[in-house]
């Protein structure tokens, strides 16, 4: 931005002189514009600095989510050059360009771009958050770009072969033979193929196609948050869920049950290297057709390494020397969604070698590990968690996975492998380490198996990774720190971050994920209390005193490392 911003920003008695040489240091320091350094400290919002030079230069401030831009405005700016210049085409009309800039007076961006077009230039001035915004939403990535032009040209097609069933058909209409070389149409294969690829790379965990009475959705699931990518006409959805389920192996006719299937893909990698996805379908019908989640299984984003979970060395050192042990149950509990599968995975393969037998039951296997035997859970004919446990003590093991403890057999059959001689990695669903107690007694389990057969269990939640590239300081007072967990001592030394957003990170402002872990330990003071029945907060008081890490703890060991933000951490946690 101009370098008169700062002289600008004095003068309108929005920045007083120290403020003004904090922000030059910062500027500096880590190369952003003057606007990015001011909006980063916290002096303004992007809104009051953009409204400042709004009012110093006439130009007007506009709010580009009120605008809609066309492929013909889009054409005329490349991606490269809307990203170096910060700049979003809007409007052209004649041989006028109106163009959002953050800084309008920015000269070499204006004759570059008159040179480049041929056209005359209006500027109007923007945020660069909504023009970041604006950037990613129009042009996205290569492969969100060829989903809009697909779309536009079937749209725009007038004399169209693709077969599409539209909303007003009955049911007893519908022509599956039809529709299924209708979704053998290019068109509708590129447009399911290229979503597919934009999801991949883009990181997405999961895809969801939703139909709805008006609109025909795409969300991406990206680091644990749903994303709306796009809205399709409704007379793409019988096609485009048809196609997905013809590439799953779904019974396209069969409309009103659920159904589950899978799917792999190989995508070229931008070093041109090929890779193989893997994806696990799910359909269910709704009021307004059929939804479908992919979740996609991609192995890269599998980090079976330990020190990558986000331990902290305390608990990684229990974490470590639990799972070398013999004999024993080591459960890991949270909700769905959590990590509680990477870590068991994490674990397991530590322990993996020439000497052990290794075996596990799981629903579904989402990842094959060599040199491990896995076996997929399938409950409608017989093959459950208890079954596959019984037919496991038969094959020999040394280490034993089982996907989850949901009942007193599986449970029950659990804890006798663990007392006799083998090691048992599990998942149950509580709150923290300690409640895990109090549900296994609930379960009619007596507390001398309890006492006997755990050797460990951790607590997890999953919270998002601030993006390092755009991260933002955050000022906060010393007892807004002491009031989320910090004491008064440490609260001194703590310095805060926030999401700010940019094309590196999906202008979320988070990239990735880490753990928050709570690594109980199951000593001989802890078996007393539980042969006591001791209640779940004095089991929790008294792990706490002999070190334990709660799952808020290392949150706020996080935010001090400036990993993840403050709000991240009381989302997914509570007050000691």
């Amino acid at each position: 931005m101009s370098s008169n911003l700062g002289d600008l920003l004095i003068r309108e008695k929005v920045l007083n002189q120290t403020q003004l040489k904090t922000a030059q240091t910062f500027q500096h320091d880590n190369e952003v514009s003057m606007g990015s350094a001011v909006v980063s400290l916290g002096y303004l919002s992007e809104e009051e600095v953009a409204q400042t030079l709004s009012r110093e230069y006439g130009y007007p401030f506009i709010d580009l989510n009120q605008f809609e831009v066309y492929p013909d405005v889009l054409e005329l700016i490349s991606l490269d050059v809307a990203k170096k210049y910060m700049v979003m085409p809007i409007h052209l009309n004649r041989n006028c360009l109106t163009l959002a800039m953050m800084d309008p007076t920015d000269l070499e961006a204006v004759e570059d771009i008159k040179f480049r077009t041929g056209l005359s230039l209006q500027p109007v001035i923007a945020s660069e958050t909504a023009i970041t915004n604006s950037i990613q939403q129009y042009y996205g990535t290569s492969d969100a770009l060829r989903v809009k032009q697909v779309v536009d040209e079937i749209e725009q097609a007038e004399d169209s072969s693709i077969y599409i069933v539209e909303e007003e058909e009955e049911e007893e209409d519908f022509d599956a033979e039809e529709l299924t070389k209708a979704t053998g149409e290019a068109p509708i294969i590129t447009l399911v193929n290229s979503v597919l690829i934009d999801s991949i790379k883009r990181g997405a965990s999961d895809v969801h196609f939703e139909p709805y009475e008006k609109t025909f959705r795409i969300r991406y699931r990206l680091d644990g948050t749903l994303y709306e990518m796009m809205n399709l006409a409704l007379r793409f959805k019988n096609a485009v869920i048809s196609r997905v389920k013809i590439l799953s192996n779904m019974n396209i006719a069969e409309k009103r049950l659920p159904q589950d299937g899978r799917m792999k893909m190989k995508i070229k990698l931008e070093n041109g290297e090929r890779k193989d996805v893997d994806m696990r379908v799910s359909c269910v019908p709704t009021m307004f057709g059929e939804k479908i989640v992919i979740r996609i299984l991609d192995k890269e984003m599998l980090r079976l390494d330990m020190s990558y979970l986000g331990l902290e060395k305390e608990s990684l050192d229990v974490f470590s020397r639990g799972i070398k042990k013999p004999w024993g149950i080591i459960l890991v509990t949270g909700p769905t969604g959590s990590g509680k599968t990477n870590t068991l995975y994490s674990a397991i393969s530590a322990l993996n070698s020439i000497e052990k037998n290794i075996m596990t039951a799981e629903n579904p296997v989402e990842f094959n590990l060599a040199g491990i035997n896995q076996v997929d859970i399938k409950d409608e004919i017989g093959l459950s968690f208890s079954n596959s446990l019984k037919s496991f003590l038969r094959q020999d093991p040394d280490i034993m996975l089982v996907g989850e403890m949901r009942d007193f057999e599986t449970v029950d059959i659990a804890i006798k492998a663990a007392l006799t001689g083998h090691l048992v990695f599990s998942t149950v669903h509580t709150n923290d380490a300690a409640s895990t107690i109090n549900r296994l007694l609930n379960m009619d389990v007596e507390p001398f198996l309890i006492a006997d057969s755990i050797t460990m269990i951790v607590a997890q939640r999953l919270v998002r990774r601030l993006c390092q590239k755009c991260r933002a300081k955050q000022n906060l007072t010393q007892e807004a720190l002491v009031d989320i967990g910090y004491a008064p001592e440490e609260a001194q030394n703590v310095h805060a971050y926030k999401p700010y957003g940019c094309s590196e990170c999906n202008n979320t402002g988070y990239k990735g994920r880490v753990g928050l872990f709570e690594v109980m330990e199951n000593t001989d003071e802890i078996k007393d209390l539980i042969l006591t029945k001791a209640q779940s907060r004095e089991i929790r008081a008294k792990s706490i005193e002999q070190g334990m890490i709660t799952l808020r703890r290392s949150g706020l060991c996080k935010i001090k490392k400036g990993v993840t933000s403050i709000e991240e951490v009381l989302r997914e946690t509570v007050r000691d």
